[in-house]
């Protein structure tokens, strides 16, 4: 499964890129998780990205 990285990395206070919507903590993951695994942290990510509110929303 590719990377949903949108090549725009930049960490909020929270560790979330406003690139992707990643946590730090997925993002070092991503080489080793399952793409299971994988397909979950895109479905949070995407949640982060469209949530209201939020700084790339």
């Amino acid at each position: 499964m590719e990377s949903p990285c949108r090549r725009q990395c930049c960490l909020d206070d929270a560790d979330r890129c406003i690139g992707c919507g990643r946590l730090l903590a997925e993002i070092l993951e991503w080489g080793s998780a399952s793409n299971a695994r994988r397909r979950e942290i895109c479905a949070a990510a995407q949640g982060r990205l469209h949530k209201p509110g939020s700084a790339t929303a």
